[in-house]
């Protein structure tokens, strides 16, 4: 595969500056942001049965490339402004072995998997410099980052009873990051471990209606580059804390599939999610931070029917409480959880002669800052489509998106940013909008 795009963004841009009329909602207080990528990959899978089961490998090796300018703040310093460039160059090599086999336990039956997962980065360089209308002045800082990951894992499936089923699995994942940057006191390396065990618990099918109760550990990592910093690389001295490579996740869930009223199926769920330390975005520097732990939970609700040969109706609904544990001045609302989102779609699937659908999607209002006094707005968009097999080789497909034209934003922050001119900077919201109504034409031809 093989993917390469450059482009001019308008990034994020302040409401006032709308208000004021100093930009319309598509324009861009820093016309020189932008940035050019490419990525290129090669992969490939080897299977074969293997004694009483079936053993699976997979290799791929990645070449990517980010070259990214960016300006969230526009003007604070008054002198360059406050553009930054984030340079990155990664290599990428990485593979899996998996072994499947049959598992008997006295009458009862199932399966289990081993496996083993390996993947090695390395980032030369990974790099943030401040810049000008595109022009580097200053380098913030520029790091080289080997990163190793190795895991292994094991789970089985077994049916105790036509009404009982059960999947445990566990993993061991471990990291090693090793940091070499362009100020010495950054530079390390760093080791982290994690125990990730899982548990799923179903019960039926009776009446057409399946239970389940699911329970497992998780985690995500931190940018390597935390983990070794000790001090601020703007100004080289102020002291900073390490972060921990790899947090950790604890979730629950209970619910329910059934289709016990043709021709609808349904699936409900009950969550809920602890992590250790959440990543939260930083409108001056464009990137996530570590930030306080957190406790999500919420309930999920999912419906699709097919009522006659080639239609499609689903429909999803999600609500969800975030919040940060632990007591704070600051408060306890997670900026940018959402709270509700739902989706609607009906969709006409026909190999010859007219096709089309339509998909509504709605993202509910967020907060925007932990004391939830600012928040989004909600977003609603509508998309639909209709196409036309003129034979089994060539088609024709029309896409309307954003049906009602509707000025909501894709999302929303709130900072403090400086516009040229601005005394001081001021604190409001910052957003992406939604694309305006626009066609799409797309032709499809088939080779024999």
């Amino acid at each position: 595969m093989g993917y390469g795009g450059h482009w001019h963004s308008t990034d994020q841009i302040p409401l006032r500056a709308v208000e004021q009329g100093r930009v319309g909602r598509f324009g861009a207080i820093d016309p020189t942001d932008g940035g050019r990528t490419q990525r290129y990959s090669l992969s490939g899978d080897w299977w074969q049965r293997a004694g009483a089961g079936r053993a699976r490998a997979t290799l791929y090796a990645v070449a990517d490339e980010l070259d990214l300018v960016s300006n969230f703040t526009y003007a604070i310093d008054p002198v360059h402004g406050d553009q930054f460039e984030q340079l990155e160059r990664r290599r990428v090599l990485g593979g899996a072995l998996e072994y499947e086999r049959g598992l008997s336990l006295g009458e009862h039956e199932g399966t289990v998997r081993t496996g083993l997962q390996a993947r090695a980065d390395l980032i030369r360089p990974v790099a943030l410099y401040d810049t000008t209308a595109g022009v580097r002045y200053a380098t913030v800082r520029q790091d080289e980052v080997r990163e190793t990951s190795t895991a292994v894992y094991a789970s089985g499936s077994l049916r105790w009873s036509d009404g009982f089923r059960t999947d445990l699995g566990a993993r061991v994942d471990t990291f090693r990051f090793r940091v070499d940057s362009s100020l010495a006191a950054n530079s390390g390396t760093a080791n982290d471990s994690i125990a990730s065990p899982k548990l799923t618990l179903a019960f039926g099918p009776w009446s057409r209606t399946e239970y389940f109760l699911n329970f497992g550990r998780g985690f995500h990592s931190n940018d390597a580059r935390g983990t070794t910093i000790t001090v601020d690389p703007k100004d080289g001295v102020t002291p900073v804390a390490r972060v921990s490579p790899l947090v950790r996740a604890v979730g629950a869930e209970a619910g329910l599939r059934t289709a016990a009223i043709p021709p609808l199926q349904l699936a409900v769920s009950l969550w809920t999610l602890a992590l250790d330390s959440e990543l939260v975005f930083s409108g001056d520097g464009g990137t996530t931070e570590p930030s306080r732990p957190s406790r999500r939970s919420g309930v999920e609700l999912g419906i699709y029917s097919a009522p006659v040969d080639g239609l499609v109706i689903d429909a999803d609904l999600a609500c969800t409480r975030a919040r940060y544990t632990g007591t704070d001045p600051a408060g306890d609302r997670i900026p940018n959880a959402l709270e509700s989102v739902a989706s609607v779609g009906v969709a006409l699937n026909r190999d010859a002669g007219w096709f089309g659908g339509a998909r509504l999607r709605y993202f509910g209002p967020a907060p925007l800052t932990e004391d939830g006094r600012t928040r989004s707005r909600s977003t609603l968009v509508v998309n639909i489509e209709a196409g036309y097999h003129f034979s089994a080789r060539l088609s024709l497909v029309a896409t309307l998106f954003n049906l009602l034209n509707r000025s909501d934003n894709d999302i929303t922050y709130y900072y403090a940013s400086r516009l040229p001119g601005e005394a001081v900077p001021v604190g409001d919201y910052h957003f992406h909008p939604l694309e305006p109504r626009t066609l799409r034409l797309a032709a499809t031809l088939r080779l024999p």
